[in-house]
């Protein structure tokens, strides 16, 4: 076929997460730690408002900025429990997935040759979008300050040409939370700058101790704020595809039109399931941590224990080990791990150049899963070095 695509689609390739798992088909018997989904089931009394909202014909469409009522459970829930606050009117929309939240903002504010700073390593849908905008996206490198963003260093890259900046906090795929001194010193650089700032906080559920601190609870930057949440991750609820965008009403009145030209609204069934999961099974996140951090522990002690470099988690479910040592790119280390070892991990290139020298293991997988795996891990790294 000789019509012309765009280019920029054309250039497009499969993240390296997927790249990985998809390999699994050809070795039937290996372990898989690639995929960030829990594998906890769906909160029954969630799946029950599902099923009740269906068997009551509850599945046209909603106002395209989704249930008024779920707009109302999401600013409750993140009102009682980080004391921020939206409009449900005009300030919070429904979107199918955090990640489509990220694409109808990105799709809204950025033009052609924007440029858009990102902490790196980061979570490789990012990149995609907003280069299919026409924007360029600018690296923080975060490998040589324990994955903290430096304020400094952003200062030094904020151009006449940055747009925005975009966090993701807790940290795909280093597990890393932004501490409170860290967030303190980027707001003092961001406040002073005319540029949008995205927080995707998907993980905010999945921090281990202390107190989870979000950009949305300073307000000299709340004017310029996306925040981006969902209950996928908190709610073992992926598939259903439910996220939440907050943002100040000026803008979030065109992000809107964006969000219903593409989907029109959230599925229906899907958002009163979402309802259940922020009010009668709000707690859900807290049973899960504690199933997460004896896994995190385990993993991370496994993990120095073999000797390999790694910083302890604080979130979401990854552990991000450095591999430079055993003479092989990330790719064709999780490549061998996988062929020879019977374990697929994600190689930490497919998360930018910073990647490079790290692989990202999912802990969001039984203990007996993760046993077997760590297992066949350290066998492999016997064999590298005799």
């Amino acid at each position: 076929m000789s019509i012309r695509i765009n280019p920029r689609a054309q250039s497009l390739k499969i993240p390296g997460t997927r790249q990985f798992s998809n390999q699994l088909v050809h070795y039937p018997d290996a372990i898989n730690l690639t995929i960030g989904q829990p594998d906890f089931p769906t909160p029954l009394s969630v799946k029950e408002a599902g099923i009740r909202a269906i068997e009551q014909n509850l599945t046209g469409y909603s106002h395209n900025a989704g249930l008024l009522e779920l707009r109302n459970a999401v600013n409750s829930f993140f009102s009682d429990k980080y004391g921020f606050s939206y409009d449900i009117q005009n300030e919070i929309v429904i979107t199918n997935g955090a990640s489509e939240a990220i694409d109808a903002v990105f799709r809204t504010i950025l033009e052609e040759g924007d440029e858009v700073i990102l902490p790196a390593p980061t979570y490789s849908g990012y990149v995609p979008v907003i280069e299919l905008c026409g924007a360029k996206v600018v690296y923080l490198d975060t490998t040589d300050t324990n994955f903290q963003p430096s304020a400094e260093r952003l200062a030094n890259l904020i151009t006449d040409k940055t747009k925005a900046m975009f966090f993701n906090n807790p940290s795909n795929p280093t597990g890393v939370v932004l501490t409170k001194e860290t967030m303190d010193g980027l707001v003092d650089v961001i406040k002073e700058k005319n540029i949008f700032v995205l927080t995707d906080e998907i993980y905010s559920e999945n921090t281990f101790s202390g107190k989870h601190h979000s950009f949305a609870n300073y307000k000299e930057i709340r004017d310029k704020l996306f925040y981006i949440h969902g209950v996928s991750k908190s709610h073992s609820m992926t598939g259903w595809r439910i996220g939440f965008l907050m943002g100040p009403a000026n803008v979030m009145e065109h992000v809107v039109k964006v969000h219903a030209f593409n989907t029109i609204c959230a599925s229906l069934p899907a958002q009163y399931a979402a309802i259940e999961a922020l009010t009668n099974a709000k707690d859900t996140p807290t049973e899960m941590n504690f199933e997460y951090v004896k896994r995190r522990d385990f993993v991370y002690r496994r993990l120095t224990d073999m000797g390999v470099t790694v910083e302890k988690p604080n979130g979401a479910f990854y552990i991000f080990p450095e591999i430079k040592k055993y003479g092989m790119n990330s790719f064709d280390f999780a490549t061998k791990l996988l062929q020879e070892g019977g374990v697929a991990v994600v190689p930490g290139s497919a998360f930018t150049t910073y990647g490079e020298g790290y692989i990202r293991i999912s802990y969001a997988y039984s203990m007996t899963v993760l046993e077997e795996g760590l297992n066949r891990l350290e066998k492999f790294l016997f064999s590298l070095n005799k």
